[in-house]
């Protein structure tokens, strides 16, 4: 009965692997960004404050560039700097406003950008 039920608990097991249960969903963000759901998207620029803020500022920091944002949820000058060489990155505008096409860019980000960093 023990290897019957342990069989048993093992075939689940891997099928619930080989079907994705349990993998992380595709809006959980990477790096460890939870301050919020990755499917809650606002538009900010400079002067916004909050959860979201925060949330692009982590998101940012998996970037590089230097310095890191200090993550604060409050959207100054080194975090409008930091979104304006992302979205140099991508081709986007750098207009320094985190609307739909910078965030997609925040959750998928690439390891290497030859925009020279802003000091």
């Amino acid at each position: 009965m023990k290897r019957r039920t342990a069989s048993l608990l093992t075939a689940a097991a891997l099928a619930a692997a080989v079907l994705g249960a349990g993998a992380p969903s595709a809006s959980a963000a990477p790096g460890g960004c939870t301050y919020t759901s990755a499917s809650h998207r606002p538009v900010l620029k400079k002067g916004s404050t909050g959860a979201s803020v925060k949330q692009a500022q982590c998101l940012s920091n998996i970037w590089g560039g230097v310095p890191k944002l200090t993550v604060d949820g409050i959207f100054g000058n080194k975090t409008l700097d930091k979104i304006k060489w992302i979205q140099g990155c991508h081709g986007l505008p750098r207009d320094g406003v985190i609307g739909a096409k910078t965030w997609a860019v925040l959750y998928d980000p690439v390891p290497d950008c030859y925009d020279p960093y802003p000091r």
